[in-house]
């Protein structure tokens, strides 16, 4: 940690904070490790305070924060993320919502998120080196010029319409699911990370989902 900041300014909700503390040198005698303040009251007595040293442990410090990151509503983490990055500043804290819903779970701190969400936001504009070598193979641009017209055709454009389309279409072509999925990805992305492909090409909508196979297709 940086000694010059607290744990607030280094993204650590209070709750967090007052929680693990009170695990240095003290130990309710059950497997619970998350209690509320009232909680902590109640169950707290000296009796169960340990005489030795407590050990200060930074990677459970962090899992006390995920946990209570979880536990957080995600309209008022979008609204901290939204805050925090200029980026957001004319986008939907509606859409930030929908966004954080989806990807909360893999951070510990809303400074995560935008690495985790970028490109809900932002097309890639680059791809990632190592992505193209997995995902990119000789009839990937041919495959994914024929699926830009399945892609267009769907009028309702629905999570669950959108992979049912791609999903069957995949199989009609007895092909691996690998073969689209991981170049689709790619293009929405920019590397073979993040949520499930349709609901970010879902989110994104489907113009911008066609512009960002585009741009993978130009730069194969």
């Amino acid at each position: 940690r940086d000694r010059s900041k607290g744990y607030k300014e280094d993204g650590y909700f209070s709750e967090a904070v007052t929680n693990f503390l009170a695990f240095l040198g003290w130990n309710p005698g059950t497997e619970q490790e998350l209690f509320s303040m009232e909680e902590l009251i109640t169950a707290f007595d000296l009796n169960k305070v340990n005489k030795a040293g407590a050990r200060f442990d930074p990677d459970k410090t962090k899992w006390f924060n995920h946990q209570y990151m979880q536990q957080q509503s995600n309209y008022e983490l979008a609204k901290t993320f939204k805050v925090q990055h200029s980026e957001l500043r004319d986008i939907d804290v509606n859409y930030i919502e929908l966004v954080v819903h989806l990807i909360k779970e893999r951070a510990t701190f809303v400074h995560d998120f935008w690495e985790l969400s970028h490109f809900f936001f932002t097309a890639p504009k680059e791809f990632d080196s190592k992505a193209l070598k997995k995902a990119i193979k000789d009839d990937t641009k041919s495959l994914l010029e024929e699926l830009l017209p399945i892609i267009e055709a769907i009028s309702d454009f629905d999570k669950e319409i959108i992979q049912n389309t791609v999903k069957s279409w995949i199989t009609s072509k007895e092909i691996g699911f690998g073969k689209i999925m991981m170049p689709f990805r790619v293009a929405l992305v920019g590397a073979l990370s993040g949520p499930d492909v349709f609901d970010i090409s879902f989110m994104i909508g489907k113009q911008e989902t066609i512009n960002r196979l585009n741009h993978l297709i130009s730069s194969i």
